[in-house]
């Protein structure tokens, strides 16, 4: 853990002067995460380099990303100096493709987007290395490099088809988020009309046929009722790659108690999101508010755009957005310690994949803030490990161990071409 180490003390200096000076949390936090470096659980700059540069990466300088903000787009949020600084050891790279894509088209995207990860990874064999297992991710923690997985976002990428599910295990996908935004033929999104109440039978078929493979079934961006169904069907620890406490901020895309309450049975765990609307509820309120009174204007001012605009300009400049803090989101980590337990926490800020994080955690560097409030409300340094990267190892472990005890178990076999919303 020396590089760790040495990062750790960069942090210390950067952040809060000489190391005597640091607070008792400060040295807490800082003590956990040279122990256990953070294991992000979404991060997504694999969209960044399809939408930036076409996937065109030559002359795609990681070790600095600073320079990528333009007039229309801000810098990005990751690269290899600041994950050192935030203290990341292990991330979670999505390969994220437009869940308005027709099937096809998504699963050759996804394919596109894991090989530009893997593209991404090999050119800096000093900092990245490539994980597919639990021993490949302690391994290259241990010798200083960021352990770097793929999880794909959404069943889109997989087509409806079971066979396309086991080739993206087989080139290096390692969890699958359930659905994105947009609800599919076989499953509810959380931000979209339900069809099935949940899962439908080729749905729960998808989670099966994951635990059978080893592939970690992400239940972030599912129904409430599509969770249910995973969690009843699944035999493996399930993950939320990046969400929060719906009973702090009432986004739907956040874990409601009911689901957290089951947590402890399945083994499963809650990555907290550092994504302001979904942590902030003043500020999830006031963007319905804005959303409303756009709607309102353009009604009262139809083809009349510039006076909607200023209208709007009005609205904006005496209704304050309000500010998203490192401490909005250490509530949600207190919530899912409070209902679900210490052991069923993780960290995934979703970083590249939103406009900023919260104030303080703007980008990657920000995770060592994070813990120093978690160890200032309280928290040990053993639950400060737990929440960094030892829940999330632990329940890697398993869903290998429950692949590896089925391994007799057949793949399950869908005729080509069979409709998929036939299954209910």
């Amino acid at each position: 853990m020396r590089h760790f180490l040495l990062a750790a003390a960069a942090v210390a200096l950067v952040t809060s002067g000489p190391v005597l000076a640091q607070s008792p949390a400060e040295r807490t936090a800082a003590a956990a995460l040279e122990a256990a470096p953070v294991w992000d659980g979404h991060n997504d700059v694999p969209i960044q380099l399809r939408s930036r540069f076409g996937n065109v990466i030559g002359d795609f300088d990681f070790s600095d990303t600073l320079d990528t903000q333009t007039s229309e787009r801000s810098a990005m949020h990751s690269d290899l100096a600041r994950l050192r600084q935030g203290m990341v050891g292990a991330q979670w790279w999505s390969v994220y493709v437009s869940p308005g894509l027709p099937e096809a088209e998504a699963v050759q995207a996804t394919v596109e987007q894991i090989d530009v990860t893997k593209r991404l990874i090999a050119r800096y064999p000093d900092a990245l290395q490539l994980a597919l297992t639990a021993d490949d991710v302690e391994q290259a923690m241990g010798a200083g490099r960021i352990a770097s997985l793929m999880g794909m976002e959404g069943g889109h990428s997989i087509g409806s088809s079971l066979a396309v599910l086991r080739q993206m295990y087989a080139m290096g996908a390692r969890y699958m988020t359930l659905t994105h935004g947009k609800t599919l033929s076989w499953a509810d999104s959380a931000t979209d009309a339900p069809q099935h109440g949940g899962l439908n039978a080729f749905g729960m078929d998808v989670v099966r046929e994951m635990n059978r493979i080893g592939m970690l079934v992400d239940l972030s961006h599912v129904s409430e009722e599509a969770m249910m169904d995973a969690l009843d069907v699944a035999q493996a620890p399930v993950i939320f790659s990046h969400s929060g406490a719906r009973a702090i901020t009432g986004h739907l895309r956040n874990v409601p108690d009911s689901v957290l309450a089951r947590l402890p049975e399945n083994g499963g765990i809650v990555m907290a999101v550092a994504l302001p609307w979904f942590i902030t509820e003043d500020l999830r309120q006031h963007s319905a508010l804005r959303a409303a009174e756009e709607a309102r204007l353009e009604a009262l001012y139809p083809g009349l755009p510039d006076t909607v605009e200023a209208q709007l300009a009005k609205w904006d400049a005496e209704n304050r957005e309000p500010v998203s803090t490192i401490s909005d989101l250490a509530d949600h980590i207190d919530h899912i310690r409070d209902v679900a337990g210490i052991d069923h926490i993780g960290i995934g800020g979703d970083y590249d994949g939103m406009p900023t994080g919260p104030i303080g955690m703007e980008d990657v560097t920000g995770y060592p803030a994070l813990f120093a409030e978690l160890a200032q409300r309280g928290y040990s340094q053993e639950d400060l490990e737990k929440i960094a990267s030892r829940n999330m190892m632990r329940v890697m472990r398993e869903a290998e161990a429950y692949a590896a005890s089925v391994t007799d178990m057949a793949p399950l076999e869908y005729r080509a071409g069979e409709p998929r919303d036939a299954a209910d």
